[in-house]
């Protein structure tokens, strides 16, 4: 759904809770208690953050060492690398967290924080989608790229990493912004094993004033918020990856061309 009709929809839902049946004075940042709720609900905020950015980093060296291994010419290496992302690409992720805090501790008698339990299981589960999108950007870059590294004597190591690699993530940046947006609507789950993050603290302000209309209206727009925020960041990355490489690219004669809009 576009922005403006999300908009259009949550400023309905406002405009229908004036009357009598609704609450909104509960998150009514004017009064002393919505400040005190809308405060409590935001703390949330820096976990949220926190746990988005530590699992995407995670995910993405992961992805990026699956990617490598399933293009390695050694079979058993493709069999781990396929099965990898197979195996992890099929779990849930909130069947994930539940294990990592949960089971892990019986299992292997390994005992994780809530924070980091959270932040492996995500990353985890991540991982396999984030090995597909650089296999893609991989296989994207064209042969004669290769070769034409091969004929400068450039190792295969050297190759992926100053050839293949740079123009690879290029090509995946919006792909990868993507995935940080479902990591960060993914770290909503961690509120199950106890993580302090923003639906956590939505939920328990629930318990509290029982106004679940009213805080979780405000839970959205606090990750429409978010996402937005982080989209932007994206498209500005991307622009200016995008201005760099017509920059370096032949034929332009060092001019940059007006911005596509």
């Amino acid at each position: 759904m576009p922005a403006r009709y999300q908009v259009i929809v949550l400023s309905c839902l406002a405009l229908g809770g004036c009357g009598q049946n609704f609450g909104w004075h509960v998150v009514d940042p004017r009064l002393p208690a919505g400040a005190s709720n809308l405060g409590f609900i935001l703390e949330g905020f820096s976990a949220t953050i926190l746990v988005s950015f530590a699992a995407m980093a995670l995910s993405v060296v992961l992805g990026l060492l699956v990617a490598l291994l399933g293009a390695a010419r050694a079979r058993p290496l493709r069999w781990f690398a396929r099965g990898w992302v197979e195996g992890f690409r099929s779990v849930p992720i909130l069947v994930m967290i539940l294990w990592v805090f949960y089971g892990l501790p019986i299992v292997a008698g390994i005992r994780f924080s809530v924070f980091a339990a959270a932040v492996l299981a995500i990353a985890l589960c991540d991982s396999a989608f984030e090995a597909e999108i650089f296999r893609a950007g991989i296989q994207s870059v064209e042969a004669g790229q290769r070769e034409a590294a091969r004929a400068l004597g450039l190792s295969p190591w050297h190759t992926m990493r100053f050839v293949v690699l740079p123009q690879a993530i290029r090509r995946i940046l919006p792909a990868l912004g993507n995935q940080f947006v479902y990591v960060v609507k993914m770290s909503s789950l961690a509120s199950v094993i106890g993580l302090p993050e923003l639906t956590r603290k939505a939920n328990e302000l629930v318990v509290t004033v029982f106004r679940p209309l009213e805080i979780y209206t405000v839970l959205i727009l606090a990750y429409m918020v978010l996402v937005l925020a982080i989209s932007a960041a994206v498209r500005a990355l991307e622009r200016r990856l995008a201005i760099g490489e017509r920059r370096l690219s032949p034929g332009t004669g060092g001019q940059v061309g007006r911005e596509p809009a």
